[in-house]
């Protein structure tokens, strides 16, 4: 080594900290170039005055980076550093210019963690509005318990506690069930796939809210059904065009996100919710309700499980959008016939769910925090809400609905196509969803989604003043 590396013994950052600080640094600046052999473990400790166990910690932390290479019996190596496209260098900036506005885009890119990106497009919550004391106490409390029970695959329903807890919440929102009727998935967006699994066949109709939540399309096509849009209105689906639509095409299932509805922020009012039940009995079809939204709503409304009692309803929720999403936890709750089964497919596709993480969630729900962290989160959603809102229609925009909680709202640009609004944003750093992404049939339209969490930028009203006077040019 030309210049060893002088670490700091009183410093604040570790000595195994400082070594790979060091060491990334050496990479990336180039002076220790793809391929060169590292000097070896004992060599470093030597040069740097620490233990070998220090170097070689920081060198397994290194290799789990992907920065160096271990090879058996030759030592550590800098490893081959992929190509641009492969992977994105550290502390490079990442365009949304490079990446079309499609369903790509919102599936992949979206999740880019580029700090730069105005992300009034996106589905979550900036990870300072989500319970992270909670989840550092969850893991404390895990952290006390023997090994045993944090290391195993788990039941194929489910953490039991957890099931028994839900039971509880459930039940504060009228809806009956038992454990045996809970089963725990990895986040909702397995819960849509398992309904899917067992209650589609290739070529069957389903019915689904439209606009409807993005996600859902495309797991739909992999089930190579027919999705046929029921118009959104600001009290829920429309339940005539329902009706309608279910007396001409005798679907399998409607498909339906009842509270705080992505992408519109709109919720299902109690009349239209008994139409909707009505017209499953009449036409004898299923409904998957997907409620994940249930504890950001100021005001409860019923769902259509509770109305039901878990006849025809599939209930779906989730703890992404106020523990966190990385967790990937959720539920779906349906009558003890289809339980069974459902629980099969999910070991079939891909045996239990994290019993780890569901362990966390149980922790953090019977914490006693989580309570005022929600009521926080809803207060501050309704001043998210009034605000953006203000300020998209002070910007000339068009509001489908004011909602008074949520994350979304849903707004019109009148004349202006969305998709091209998007690809302009884009050059800005600026990420908007534009309404095809959310169009049953994928029809360009005037509507974007805006997340409320994160649309209070003065870049974002600048761009959308500059839009709509005609200021940017394509």
């Amino acid at each position: 080594m030309a210049t060893p590396i002088e670490l700091e013994r009183h410093a604040n950052l570790s000595l195994v900290a400082q070594l790979i600080a060091a060491v990334r640094l050496r990479i990336e600046d180039g002076t220790w170039n793809s391929g060169m052999r590292l000097p070896s473990v004992r060599k470093l400790a030597d040069s740097c005055a620490v233990s070998t166990l220090t170097v070689t910690n920081a060198y397994n932390r290194l290799v789990a980076e992907g920065l160096i290479e271990a090879r058996r019996a030759s030592g550590y190596f800098v490893a081959t550093r992929p190509t641009r496209a492969a992977r994105l260098v550290p502390g490079e900036a990442f365009s949304l210019a490079d990446a079309p506005v499609d369903e790509s885009w919102l599936l992949q890119y979206v999740f880019e963690d580029t700090q730069s990106i105005v992300k009034a497009g996106c589905g979550w919550l900036p990870e300072s509005w989500l319970d992270t004391d909670g989840i550092k106490h969850g893991l404390t409390a895990l952290s006390r318990k023997p090994v045993a029970p944090l290391v195993r695959y788990g039941n194929p329903y489910g953490y039991m506690p957890l099931r028994r807890h839900l039971q509880d919440v459930l039940a504060a929102r009228g809806i009956e069930a038992t454990p045996e009727q809970i089963l725990l998935t990895a986040g909702a967006s397995q819960a849509l796939s398992l309904a899917c699994q067992y209650l589609l066949h290739p070529g069957d109709v389903v019915l689904v809210d439209d606009p409807a939540y993005a996600n859902l399309l495309p797991l739909l096509r992999l089930s190579g059904v027919q999705a046929v849009g029921v118009p959104r209105t600001p009290n829920g689906p429309d339940p005539v065009a329902l009706e309608e639509l279910a007396a001409r095409h005798q679907p399998r299932a409607f498909f339906t996100n009842t509270t705080l509805h992505n992408p519109t922020g709109t919720s299902c009012n109690p009349h239209a919710a008994h139409r909707i039940l009505r017209s499953a009995d009449q036409h004898d079809f299923y409904i998957v309700e997907d409620d994940i939204f249930a504890d950001l709503q100021q005001t409860s409304t019923p769902s259509l499980a509770s109305l039901d009692q878990l006849g025809r309803v599939l209930y779906i929720g989730s703890f992404s959008k106020t523990i966190s999403p990385s967790l990937r936890v959720g539920f779906l709750v349906c009558n003890a016939a289809i339980a069974r089964p459902l629980a099969h497919i999910k070991m079939a596709l891909g045996l239990t769910s994290s019993e780890l993480n569901e362990q966390i969630v149980h922790a953090i729900l019977t914490d006693g925090r989580h309570r005022s962290h929600l009521a926080r989160l809803r207060e501050r959603l309704g001043r998210a809400q009034q605000q953006v809102g203000d300020a998209l229609t002070n910007s000339g925009l068009t509001l489908f609905h004011r909602p008074t909680g949520g994350l979304f709202a849903w707004a019109s640009l009148g004349q202006l196509d969305s998709d091209q609004a998007a690809r302009l944003a884009a050059r800005a750093d600026i990420m908007l969803a534009p309404g095809r992404l959310f169009s049953v049939e994928n029809r360009a339209s005037p509507w974007l989604r805006f997340n409320v969490a994160y649309a209070d930028d003065p870049r974002l009203y600048r761009f959308l003043d500059q839009l709509l006077q005609g200021g940017i040019n394509s």
